[in-house]
């Protein structure tokens, strides 16, 4: 079997020329070439504004077709370039999955009054105010669509909160108050309760409302053919919603159809929970792993790298894993930002593309650059890629005992007998590791692929091969071609 390699298509600073899904398609084949199995694509439907990155969701129905919001193209494409772009995509076996904005609407087409109550930001489920009329942003009738794909139209009690209050043009947030409104529970408990996090916050303790949006969600996978879902803020949505919408999904699309949730919280009991209440139907994005690389990349070679997978979700369920290293949310200048330092990349790179556990996930920023700027982690990806392909089967023994120097070597399997890499990450001085590949290695000649090191390293009869790294660097070691 393949080894599943996930590419994030996007990054925040993605100009607004509606032209991502052509250069996605034109991508295709390359993307297979390289060894990418599936492709997480942005919100793919109207915005409340064209250059919206498509999380301050307007119209789901609305996939770049509809004359809405002063525009027919989303920031990314049409509807029909999209699909275009997916079936290119699939010729090439390469899985899509749809990035699902479903706690908010923004840019709703007139405004409603009911009653509200101000909540503390910090404590939200203490009232600043007793309930009294405000006017919010709450009304989707979704002019230039009509009634195409779905008759629902939105109104103020479809919502839990807003933070606007136009007759006062004040911010804040807004509890709505009415018969069987009451912020969710299954959310984070941040804040004292995070259901509310921007714009019309969608409440999914309403019947009408759950169903709703597991229609979107069946009609949005048969529409565009999807293989999967990228879940947003999963923290802030009812855990039995999540739950239930993938089952209605699957009920329709299968067992197989995919689904990963972003819970951006750098705490593994959390996610631990999580993942029991949603009955462990959905992947999770490791959180903990890319604070931990954070942490290893501002500290230098004060972190102890002994502790580079200390309390992460690829060592609880390793399963359920989507490892990364940085993605929109924690590039520069974004609300989470939590950028892992350049020099710390490759290394960690290395570690989740060659690691036998977790389902490693590229980010576009790390790959193709952000604002048009090339990245200089292009090349090493490029090359850890290709190792992963040709190298990362078999079992793992990790080497995780020195505070600068870890490592861990792959064994190859039966299908791949060939395989095997030995992998060694040093955050301080130059380091060396002696590692066991194998009896039946022995004899055979190691070199270095990323270019860190030129000497060749020769296996002793017992397997065990002595392997440097350079100081602050990761090294590779695989057999020689020759030896093949």
């Amino acid at each position: 079997m393949k080894n599943g390699v996930m590419l994030q298509y996007f990054e925040w600073n993605m100009p607004n020329t509606g032209e991502l899904w052509k250069e996605l398609k034109r991508d295709a084949a390359h993307l297979h070439d390289i060894g990418v199995t599936s492709v997480w694509i942005p919100p793919a439907y109207k915005a409340h504004e064209q250059q919206d990155e498509g999380y301050g969701t307007y119209d789901l129905y609305d996939l770049g077709e509809f004359d809405q919001k002063g525009t027919v193209r989303t920031k990314y494409g049409t509807k029909q370039e999209l699909q275009e772009m997916i079936e290119e995509l699939h010729k090439y076996q390469i899985c899509v999955y749809l990035d699902a904005v479903m706690n908010h609407k923004a840019g709703a087409d007139y405004t409603e009054k009911f009653m509200a109550r101000e909540v503390c930001p910090e404590q939200r489920e203490e009232a600043k105010t007793e309930p009294y009329e405000i006017e919010g942003w709450t009304g989707f009738d979704f002019p230039g669509r009509g009634e195409r794909y779905s008759a629902f139209k939105w109104h103020w009690y479809h919502f839990s909160g807003v933070d606007y209050d136009v007759s006062r043009k004040k911010e804040g947030i807004f509890q709505i108050v009415g018969e069987g409104k009451a912020w969710s529970e299954g959310v984070d408990g941040e804040n004292g309760n995070y259901d509310f996090l921007m714009c019309a916050d969608i409440d999914f303790d309403h019947p009408d409302v759950i169903q709703e949006m597991k229609n979107w969600g069946i009609w949005v996978a048969r529409e565009l053919n999807l293989d999967g879902m990228r879940l947003d803020a999963i923290k802030h949505i009812n855990d039995l919603f999540v739950k239930n919408f993938l089952e209605a999904v699957r009920a329709d699309q299968g067992d197989q159809f995919y689904a990963v949730g972003e819970y951006w919280k750098n705490d593994k009991e959390t996610l631990d929970e999580y993942l029991s209440h949603v009955e462990y139907k959905i992947d999770l994005f490791d959180v903990p792993l890319h604070y931990n690389f954070y942490q290893a990349s501002q500290e230098g070679e004060k972190f102890d790298m002994r502790e580079l997978l200390k309390d992460t979700l690829v060592k609880a369920h390793p399963a359920l894993a989507v490892t990364f290293v940085d993605n929109h949310d924690s590039q520069k200048n974004s609300s989470l930002e939590s950028q892992v330092k350049d020099w710390f990349k490759p290394l960690a790179y290395g570690l989740i593309l060659l690691q036998k556990e977790g389902y490693p996930c590229v980010f576009y920023g790390d790959y193709y650059g952000v604002k048009g700027v090339a990245s200089p982690h292009h090349k090493i990806i490029d090359i850890l890629l290709e190792v992963r392909c040709k190298y990362a089967y078999g079992e793992q023994q990790d080497y995780f005992n020195h505070p600068s120097t870890v490592g861990f070597v792959r064994m190859g399997d039966e299908k791949h007998p060939e395989a095997g890499l030995a992998l060694l990450l040093s955050n301080g001085k130059d380091g060396e590791k002696t590692m066991n590949v194998g009896k039946k290695r022995q004899g055979e000649i190691w070199y270095e692929v990323t270019g860190n090191r030129s000497e060749k390293i020769t296996i002793d009869a017992e397997g065990n091969g002595t392997f440097p790294v350079s100081g602050g660097k990761l090294a590779v070691w695989v057999k020689c071609e020759e030896n093949l």
